[in-house]
């Protein structure tokens, strides 16, 4: 693409904030530590985590640069910023979360491959740019079509971003054309993040952010888009993020028996408490985030002081004083809700949180019954140790 290049190592990469946890070097996987994700509803972008699977690209050029539309469509076309820009503007709020979220936890009970990430592998942004249904639009693609006349029905987003899992070639995924098309799912082609310019590592100078589904649809750094008749055949749409029973192992392992993942499920987890945490006294604030994915609202977070026997529920909020009601039409409805409960803890004990959502789905007690060998999809109920004073557990 012109005026977009990959480069062929790590000597060009951009400079990140120092509390960044760092779970791989090269290529860079970094989270924020849990307690400062939870500070602010809207995560800064350089608490923002990172995932990256090869060097960032650079932009040479931002005046060259374009977006191809090409495919089973009747008028192909090549988009330059200015084409995108032109297009109405939109800012959504939206919560991106790593499928390996809590892979670190799951890799406790039994190894699992992937990089280990904490509880902190999501993010919560406003992101600004144009949406993909009036991008497709563009090239003849009316609002709400599932199939084009030449039989599309996915739509696929190609990187620059060059990895060993493509074998050298470019990270790609798709999504439904009725996904895409629908301008109230909110699929944007983002150019901002926060008010600002998107940087380099998450996406400059466009990238794809589709709301509600795990962050490895979301493509950055956007080189092409193909409207396809089958779902995209690249490696981290058919060889990875799907989930399996923990059952299957690497011997047995049959990739084509799967769909891959796109929704996140209900999830939630503590952040203002350590794994392992010594207080002095026995009143103690939980609070962290909730998220559901595909739109769907937090109906309820239920807080344990005694590893799961009885509950109270906490308050939920997205902007602060302001309670949340899981299906006022004026919420953020992509984005996570953020939670918090005082409660009593006389004595050692577990704190454990989980969260419900709209549709009554509910966060499984333990790891082991959704253990899978890639490690995705860790929404187990989210447990820590609190010790009171000098005691041991």
């Amino acid at each position: 693409m012109p005026g977009l290049r990959g480069p062929s190592d790590y000597s060009r990469e951009p400079a990140r904030h120092p509390c960044l946890r760092i779970n791989a070097k090269a290529p860079f996987n970094a989270e924020p530590p849990r307690s400062m994700l939870i500070t602010t509803y809207v995560t800064p972008v350089d608490l923002f985590y990172k995932r990256n699977h090869g060097p960032i690209p650079i932009v040479d050029d931002i005046e060259r640069y374009s977006v191809s539309v090409r495919g089973l469509i009747e008028h192909p076309k090549m988009l330059s910023m200015k084409d995108i820009w032109d297009l109405p503007k939109y800012d959504v709020t939206a919560t991106l979360q790593c499928a390996g979220n809590r892979r670190t936890a799951m890799s406790k009970v039994r190894t699992v491959k992937g990089v280990g990430w904490d509880i902190a592998a999501i993010g919560n942004a406003v992101w600004g740019g144009a949406k993909l249904a009036d991008v497709l639009e563009l090239v003849g693609i009316p609002k709400f079509t599932s199939t084009t006349q030449s039989g599309g029905k996915h739509v696929e987003f190609v990187s620059v971003d060059m990895c060993k899992e493509e074998n050298g070639g470019p990270y790609k995924a798709s999504i439904p054309l009725s996904q895409a098309s629908n301008p109230e799912a909110d699929v944007l082609l983002a150019y901002e993040m926060n008010g600002e310019p998107l940087n380099r590592d998450h996406g400059y100078p466009l990238r794809v952010i589709v709301p509600g589904v795990i962050g490895a649809r979301s493509v950055k750094w956007l080189d092409s888009i193909n409207i396809i008749a089958e779902p995209c055949q690249g490696f981290f749409m058919q060889k990875d993020y799907k989930m399996f029973p923990p059952s299957v192992n690497w011997d047995n392992i049959e990739w084509s028996t799967r769909r891959p993942i796109m929704d996140f499920p209900i999830q939630c987890a503590i952040c203002s408490l350590e794994d392992i945490n010594v207080i002095k006294h026995g009143k103690i604030t939980v609070s962290g985030y909730a998220a559901a994915g595909g739109g769907r609202g937090v109906e309820r977070v239920d807080i344990s002081v005694d590893g799961g026997k009885t509950w109270v529920e906490a308050s939920r909020y997205q902007k602060p004083g302001i309670p949340y009601v899981s299906d006022d039409e004026n919420n953020d409805k992509w984005a996570w809700v953020l939670f918090e409960a005082k409660v009593d803890a006389p004595h050692s004990t577990e704190i454990v949180a989980k969260a419900v959502d709209t549709a009554a789905n509910v966060q499984p007690e333990s790891v082991e019954e959704i253990w899978n060998l890639r490690g995705v999809l860790n929404t187990s109920w989210h447990k820590v140790q609190v010790r009171v004073g000098h005691s041991t557990m």
